[in-house]
């Protein structure tokens, strides 16, 4: 695969993600959280299945490690994240949101080094951590006044959905499933598809049927369906065996740019100068995090 070809499918990645925020606003205009992201995962599970089935040799689950990776992609990766993001952002803005979401890759290494013990995190490391942290509090912006306005409490959610994705990336690896990633991925959006239906219908969401839908909110839910997640995902593994974790990580620093200008676009979003400052101090939090990484990446390349 050609340079410039994976330079083509990281930036169509980084659209395809970071438009799902203001996609997100929109499809929460009509639908209630869990309803909007049960009907985004029957969209994504469909394609992605279909696409499973017609590529993959082995597009089953077979072994047990697979089977709980199929388990904690459908909890974490869509039930948890997509319930907490959702939520998060009937508080706050996509742009915000996708700031706080760009902590994903310190919270992996974070994880990494605690829960699996590989690598490790000195003095700067951990600097690195608090940074990131540090630049989420400036986008949220707490003092005793404002510690339950509504930018605060979006912000919460949006960091647990950052959380669960980042601790669902490690339990996957200590897993170790057999499986290609992509069937797992497939199915796990089926589970949690399935489950958003339930927990939809529990807490009493109206079920609003998506024909009755308006053309805005239906065009939000078929782009969430399949670009933010069945094309995402399969940008995102072809990717990772190409590039390495380090490089398609850096993806999440592209989300924050393409959510935000989308946003202020075409919504209307404010961009205040601490949002930007916030975003800053999370990207040299991750410098510090990963420098190494980034030593050993400068190394690599021809002079």
């Amino acid at each position: 695969m050609s340079s410039a070809r994976n330079a083509a499918l990281f930036l169509a990645l980084g659209l395809c993600w970071g438009a799902s925020f203001p996609a997100i606003e929109v499809g929460l205009t009509e639908l209630d959280p869990l309803l909007l992201g049960a009907y985004r995962f029957d969209v994504g599970a469909l394609v992605a299945l279909a696409y499973v089935g017609w590529r993959s040799a082995e597009p089953l689950p077979n072994t047990r490690g697979d089977i709980a990776a199929v388990a904690v992609a459908g909890l974490l990766f869509v039930v948890a994240n997509i319930t907490f993001l959702a939520y998060g952002q009937r508080y706050t803005t996509g742009g915000i949101a996708s700031i706080v979401y760009s902590l994903n890759p310190i919270l992996t290494t974070f994880f990494t080094v605690r829960l699996l013990g590989e690598g490790s995190l000195d003095l700067r490391g951990y600097v690195g951590v608090v940074l990131g942290v540090a630049g989420v509090a400036l986008v949220a912006q707490p003092s005793p006044r404002n510690l339950a306005g509504d930018t605060t409490i979006g912000v919460s959610f949006v960091f647990v959905a950052a959380v669960a994705v980042s601790f669902g990336s490690v339990a996957i690896r200590w897993l170790d499933p057999e499986s290609e990633a992509l069937p797992r991925t497939a199915w796990g959006m089926a589970l949690g598809a399935a489950v958003l239906h339930v927990g939809s219908l529990t807490v009493g969401e109206p079920q609003a049927v998506p024909a009755a839908l308006s053309t805005d909110v239906v065009a939000a839910l078929a782009f969430l369906g399949v670009f933010s997640s069945a094309v995402g995902y399969a940008i995102y593994f072809g990717l990772l065996d190409a590039l390495g974790p380090f490089e398609i990580n850096l993806v999440s620093y592209v989300v924050p740019v393409v959510a935000t200008l989308l946003g202020a676009l075409l919504l209307a979003e404010p961009v205040t100068p601490l949002t930007v400052l916030g975003f800053v101090a999370v990207v040299v939090g991750f410098g510090l995090v990963k420098r190494e990484a980034i030593r050993r990446e400068l190394r690599a390349r021809p002079r």
